[in-house]
């Protein structure tokens, strides 16, 4: 009997993570509270266990008892306190384990879906992942085996609660240490890191070893690394960016596939002026922005994306409203716009203290500048509501033109059937009848798709699908 207590003691202590020790004290502890309770006359009461022999002795004010008089409800007593202390000790255990493993990937087995949220089996534990920290329109049965991060370890009055996520930016960070060991080994770093998760990724990486390459080591050979991350997102794009201490030069790799022909950066907004050609606008800026969205948040600066008229019209209205103000000259505007203002908005936000003391300016000649360039920069905030008002009027009246059309040629089709003496009826078709009827409308069935499409000028010229008002925005913050 002695020796099968030391094995179950040993075997829980095993399983639970729980130190023998404390183990042991807590047994001990609990059986001398139900020698108190048997005894209810005696002050003290001491027991002891052998982990040699498995015996235990016992004695109460100094007398030895045998522990087997225990009666029915003391024994229950000692159950309970035994129970309740090794189920606070496996709790401390869990939580100073995951603790420990808080940012690292934990692979377990999906037991049931609550909600949307996911009980995960991780062995000792259960993790919980919440349907905010799963990969959109990514689904998993019971019994699937998933790999997550732990993003939060809560220490809760009856349990630990362990939040998984694989949505998390840094679920990357570790996918790329398990799969690429110059990552793991620090041969390569990853600089940055910006994720929309289920859609793309951008990854920017440095090599501290020149005989190393970042770029071509995270893809692996015919792309064998990178595929495996992938697979494991759900389809999800990985873009691998050289990284640069040059934020132009990093600005335009974290843009690519898009060509990029000039950036003029503004450090007191914080904000990169690109230009591109007409034919590279999309690439830039992406499916909904994401693709300029993400390079914003991978290189830290605020993305805004022009073709070089756009970019030549800001010029020219910026290089009109300074020379407008008295004491401007070329010099001083050719400052201004190696000083990253490509536009009178610009000017406007950024104030005058820095132009007085990064050019050097006089306050007054400053605050002059400033308040021309703001007033501008309002008339061409109008101007352009103004013009957006108009097409919109525009577009209105053309969808409304190609509704009546359709109408028109609904009530005209009616009028083509008519019935023979008999029970017979016969139907003109409508090519026939337009040979005969031409439309009143006078606008053509080309111009009507194009309203009803939604369809305005200049739509091409801005490189806005118009079918797709959430493509509306080039600038990512």
């Amino acid at each position: 009997m002695g020796q099968e207590i030391v094995r179950i003691i040993d075997s829980i202590c095993r399983d639970k993570n729980i130190d023998r020790d404390s183990l042991v004290a807590d047994i001990e502890a609990a059986m001398a509270g139900a020698l108190r309770k048997q005894y209810e006359e005696a002050e003290q009461a001491e027991v002891k266990l052998d982990l040699q022999s498995g015996e235990i002795r016992a004695t109460v004010d100094g007398r030895p008892v045998d522990v087997r008089v225990l009666g029915r409800i003391a024994a229950q007593t000692a159950k309970q306190m035994i129970i309740q202390k090794t189920r606070d000790r496996e709790r401390t255990s869990i939580y100073e384990d995951y603790s420990a493993r808080q940012g690292t990937i934990v692979t377990g087995t999906v037991l049931r879906s609550e909600g949307g949220n996911l009980l995960v089996n991780l062995g000792r534990t259960e993790g919980f992942l919440p349907r905010s920290e799963q990969i959109p329109g990514e689904t998993h049965a019971p019994g699937e085996r998933i790999r997550a991060l732990i993003l939060e370890v809560r220490e809760q009055p009856n349990q630990v609660k362990i939040i998984l996520s694989r949505s998390h930016p840094d679920f990357i960070r570790r996918l790329f240490e398990l799969e690429v060991p110059e990552v793991a080994e620090h041969v390569i770093e990853i600089k940055a890191l910006a994720r929309e998760a289920g859609y793309r990724t951008k990854v920017a990486v440095s090599s501290i070893d020149s005989k190393v390459d970042a770029v071509g080591a995270c893809v692996g050979v015919r792309g064998s690394r990178i595929k495996n991350i992938v697979e494991e997102l759900g389809g999800e794009k990985i873009d691998i960016v050289r990284w640069n201490e040059s934020s132009q030069i990093l600005i335009q790799n974290a843009l690519k596939p898009a060509e990029v022909q000039e950036i003029a950066l503004c450090f007191e907004l914080g904000k990169a002026t690109v230009v591109v050609a007409e034919d590279q606008l999309s690439l830039a800026i992406g499916k909904r922005g994401q693709n300029v969205r993400l390079a914003a948040r991978l290189t830290g600066w605020d993305v805004d994306i022009l073709t070089p008229p756009e970019y030549n019209k800001h010029l020219e209205i910026l290089e009109q409203t300074l020379k407008s103000v008295e004491g401007v000259d070329d010099v001083l505007i050719d400052k201004l716009i190696a000083f990253g203002c490509v536009s009178v908005s610009d000017i406007d936000e950024i104030g005058p203290e820095p132009l007085v003391k990064e050019l050097e300016l006089d306050p007054e000649l400053a605050e002059r500048i400033v308040v021309a360039c703001g007033e501008e920069a309002i008339r061409q905030e109008e101007l352009r509501e103004a013009e957006a008002k108009a097409k919109a009027e525009q577009a209105r009246a053309a969808a409304e033109a190609g509704v009546d059309q359709v109408a028109q040629t609904g009530t005209d089709e009616s009028a083509f059937v008519a019935a023979d003496a008999g029970d017979t009826v016969s139907v003109i078709s409508t090519e026939e009848a337009s040979a005969t009827d031409a439309p009143t409308t006078g606008m053509s069935e080309a111009d009507t798709g194009a309203a009803i499409a939604g369809d305005t000028p200049g739509a091409a010229e801005s490189g806005v699908d118009a079918a797709s008002p959430e493509d509306n925005s080039t600038s990512s913050g």
